[in-house]
């Protein structure tokens, strides 16, 4: 993966964190604030997520996006809201983040 392409990966995956933690602090789109970084912190996640699939194949892209936000979203809903992690959460986490490095360690597909 080329500099540009991780840099604005990284930008579209933190937003998307953002934006999911300011959804569930919207109150169902009831708070203004809250509501306003969502709809702007997705906005600005899909439009940098559209610049690494320039030279990245859509679906290795989409499983490194969504793989890191759902370990991140996971660990922010623990240490923000007080949501709880059970073992098996924990343990299927720790697979998606074994998926994530096995694609950027060893697939063809994602340029090294």
């Amino acid at each position: 993966m080329n500099k540009e392409a991780l840099i604005f990966l990284a930008i579209a995956i933190v937003m998307e964190v953002i934006a999911t933690t300011a959804l569930k602090s919207s109150d169902s789109f009831t708070r203004l604030l809250p509501s306003a970084i969502s709809i702007i912190g997705y906005c600005i996640a899909f439009w940098c997520l559209t610049i690494p699939m320039r030279s990245i194949p859509t679906g290795i892209i989409y499983a490194i996006w969504s793989g890191a936000g759902i370990v991140l979203i996971g660990l922010v809903g623990w240490l923000v809201h007080g949501q709880k992690l059970d073992m098996p959460a924990i343990l299927g986490m720790g697979c998606i983040i074994a998926g994530v490095v096995i694609i950027n360690l060893f697939s063809k597909s994602v340029a090294h």
